[in-house]
């Protein structure tokens, strides 16, 4: 298990509160070089972060806010942005100030850290934890450790297709990923690899029940209704219904051999606002490999990750 996390997963823990609740414990910190967590009160004029310790006032200067900073390859939001939000750091010294003693601190040294102790030495088929930051309709920007970033691509949240990451996440949600490419320091994730095969998914439904479902896409000759992230069916053509919609739908058939479920509309309501933590069928560990499909289907849905 790495000793690196999205900012915002250490900040309760006892060590860390531990560490930050004294003027010794940041001494001895600052000795181990360990990376701690505090939350951001404010961003000043000149873009430091002030930091909100139990013991004393710290601070993160302009410089030392993140990776990219001084170089200007990381925009200034990305500091003002972590106002109000935990943000990890190490502890660089201590000054005297009129209004008494405070903390230097640097969040770019803990991401640098970060990068060369861990994400450096990730390999594509990684199975690693992230945190949801940003949603854009391209897809998913994440927190992969100290604030560093990384994008699951909107084609990668799931095999049922989706209009905007919304439909799967919210912004704070901690999820996992497969690291699927890692080029100049950039790293992508893919998701969908964790959330079952076909046949896993199938495995859960049986011809004659009636589930419920989330109507996807509208066309001519159907209505595509996902049951399970990894799992859509064509339903009849119904006048009335929408993408987004809950559905009651009967399933007619499973045809494992052309990865294929014929489902009927019984009944929808309004779509729900909730977004529910993804289920699982491997959380841990490395893939060099992933078929979606099941054996004897003549298509074949597959992922390698080299």
């Amino acid at each position: 298990m790495s000793e690196f996390y999205p900012e915002g997963c250490l900040i309760d823990t006892a060590a860390n509160q531990r560490y930050i609740r004294s003027a010794e414990g940041l001494a001895e910190a600052a000795i181990e070089g360990r990376i701690l967590e505090a939350r951001a009160v404010l961003c000043d004029a000149s873009h430091s972060l002030h930091v909100d310790l139990p013991c004393m006032k710290g601070i993160i200067p302009y410089r030392e806010g993140a990776v990219g900073i001084e170089e200007g390859l990381t925009r200034d939001i990305a500091l003002i942005s972590r106002v109000s939000k935990p943000v990890c750091f190490v502890v660089k010294g201590f000054e005297e100030t009129p209004e008494g003693r405070r903390a230097i601190l640097s969040r770019r040294e803990a991401q640098e850290k970060c990068r060369y102790e861990y994400i450096s030495r990730l390999r594509c088929g990684d199975i690693i934890p992230a945190r949801i930051t940003r949603l854009e309709s391209f897809g998913a920007f994440c927190d992969i450790g100290c604030g560093l970033p990384a994008l699951m691509p909107i084609a990668s949240l799931s095999v049922s297709r989706i209009t905007h990451p919304s439909d799967r996440f919210t912004p704070g949600m901690d999820v996992l990923g497969v690291v699927s490419s890692l080029e100049n320091g950039r790293v992508c994730l893919s998701h969908r690899e964790l959330l079952g095969t076909w046949e896993e998914n199938a495995a859960m439904f049986s011809q004659g029940e009636t589930v419920a479902g989330i109507i996807r896409s509208v066309e001519e000759y159907g209505v595509f209704v996902e049951l399970t992230p990894n799992l859509a069916g064509l339903a009849e053509p119904r006048e009335g219904v929408y993408p987004g919609q809950q559905a009651a739908v009967y399933i007619k058939s499973i045809i494992p051999s052309k990865m294929k479920l014929k489902l009927v509309i019984i009944d929808t309501s309004p779509p729900a606002n909730e977004r529910k933590p993804p289920k699982y069928f491997i959380n841990s560990g490395h893939i060099d490999r992933w078929v979606y499909s099941p054996p004897g289907c003549s298509k074949l849905v597959e992922s390698v990750f080299t």
